[in-house]
């Protein structure tokens, strides 16, 4: 007798095995050409040796990432990161760098990421619109105590990590994706660039890279309401917390045996499809091998917000050639694109607030990390004088040159002079890079009044001469407070 059960149960029976063989032929279909290539590349990077000019800039972001990881300790990110770090200590495996804590890795490289990020001190690489240092060296950091590679795997861990996440957020769209879409570009980059590093400090093969990147994938998130984000912890989580924190895990799940999906930048449900890339899968491979991107991506002179940099060079390049005291300008007219200058108009932190450091380069004739951190003085009597005479304007022709970051600025003088300049490439950019001895002098600065001048030192020349580090584990003592 057929009945209403034994109909369904017919039915389902077709259905699954309908759906079987779709189910296998997708399992058993080979890597396509973009993840192939991608992930053989990853495969091999441990063991490739960097050009001359790359392992150099490798170098100065890996400094550059410590020192703001050191000096971001005492702020609120970095308080709540140490809290968090020591609170969840575990096993004693890898370093949260300015503390005396050592705990799991996955904590290691969340915290490390949090102080990277405590502020706007880390790089950043304009063309993908992401922080890589901040994810990226606390990944290779944990994942590299670890398993216990050397110094010259670090580096080219680091350098993958920079190259592999920046393509991919170039391959979404960048800026323009995030301001469509409101995802987070700096996380998305981030979380690729931190699964890249950690896989190359495990060793993985090709296939394991491939899962890595399906890793990735899943992990990949972040929207922009980062940017209501006031106490800049949110910030820091998005930025390198959780982008490191995931790349390690990922590679931990997968040294214990773990699998995934062996091409998840195509097929069904794949991540182009599903974040909806503006530009060509071949994005993904652009030049990989030729172009490094970490020779791509900018170190800031200035501890301040990347949009910020630009009025501050202005500012000092107006008075190498006319030296002047705050009380004798008028007013500064400076010039930025809409977004950048959304980004920074009258912010309520001193170091992403434009008027306010204008203020202060005004006042001190610099602006050190010090007064970029020194949230009362937004408040001084004196620095709101100063600030009252900064008129912002949104220039869409700027807007145009992104990523581009240029920006104008015009004083007007009390004796009725004006002096005027553009400023087309920051100090610390691709186009106008610091030399190393710049690097270094900003590093020192940053990391001195955390680690006294000696330990300083020795940390600047370990970095430096990286290659003769047998264990990357004997940072620990010179990245510790």
């Amino acid at each position: 007798m057929t009945t209403r059960r034994t109909i369904l149960r017919s039915t389902g029976a077709l259905l699954a095995a309908a759906a079987l063989p779709t189910r296998v032929a997708r399992a058993a279909a080979p890597p396509g050409p973009i993840i192939t290539r991608l992930s053989t590349y990853m495969s091999e990077a441990a063991g490739r040796a960097l050009p001359a000019e790359a392992l150099e800039k490798t170098k100065h972001h890996l400094l550059d990432t410590f020192a703001a990881m050191i000096s971001g300790s005492d702020l609120p990110p970095g308080r709540t990161a140490h809290k968090f770090a020591r609170a969840h200590a575990g096993e004693k495996v890898a370093t949260v760098a300015a503390s005396d804590i050592v705990c799991g890795p996955m904590e290691a490289a969340m915290a490390n990421g949090m102080l990277a990020h405590s502020d706007e001190t880390d790089d950043s690489h304009a063309p993908s619109q992401s922080h890589p240092g901040c994810a990226v060296v606390p990944a290779a950091l944990a994942a590299g105590e670890y398993f216990g590679i050397d110094g010259t795997r670090m580096l080219r861990a680091v350098a993958l990590g920079y190259d592999v996440g920046t393509r991919v957020t170039m391959t979404l769209g960048a800026l323009a994706y995030q301001m469509a879409t409101e995802r987070s570009s700096h996380m998305i980059a981030s979380d690729f660039g931190a699964h890249a590093a950690a896989g190359c400090a495990a060793g993985f093969n090709a296939q394991q890279m491939r899962w890595m990147l399906d890793y990735a994938a899943q992990q990949a998130s972040g929207i922009t309401a980062w940017q209501r984000d006031t106490d800049h912890i949110e910030k820091s989580l998005v930025f390198g917390g959780f982008p490191a924190r995931n790349g390690v895990s990922a590679a931990l799940v997968l040294h214990a045996g773990g699998t995934g999906v062996d091409d998840v930048l195509s097929g069904s449900g794949n991540f182009l499809n599903a974040f909806q890339a503006r530009n060509d899968a071949g994005t993904l491979i652009d030049k990989l091998g030729e172009r490094f991107e970490v020779s791509r991506t900018n170190i800031k002179k200035w501890t301040v917000g990347s949009p910020i940099q630009a009025p501050l060079d202005a500012v000092e390049n107006i008075r190498k050639r006319h030296p002047f005291e705050a009380d004798q300008v008028h007013k500064v007219t400076v010039r930025l694109s809409p977004s950048d200058a959304n980004t920074v108009n009258n912010r309520e932190m001193p170091d992403i607030c434009l008027q306010h450091m204008i203020a202060v380069m005004l006042i001190d004739k610099t602006a050190s990390f010090s007064a970029a951190h020194d949230k009362p003085r937004m408040q001084d009597g004196a620095a709101l004088k100063q600030r009252a005479k900064v008129d912002l304007v949104f220039d869409e022709e700027l807007g145009r040159l992104y990523p581009r970051r240029v920006g104008v600025v015009e004083i007007a003088f009390t004796d009725g002079k004006r002096e005027t300049e553009r400023v087309e490439a920051v100090r610390g950019t691709a186009e106008n890079p610091m030399p190393r001895q710049e690097v270094v002098a900003k590093a020192r600065d940053l990391v001195t009044p955390f680690l006294g001048a000696a330990k300083s030192a020795k940390l600047i020349e370990t970095v430096l001469n990286l290659e003769g580090l047998r264990t990357i584990r004997d940072l620990r003592p010179l990245l510790q407070i």
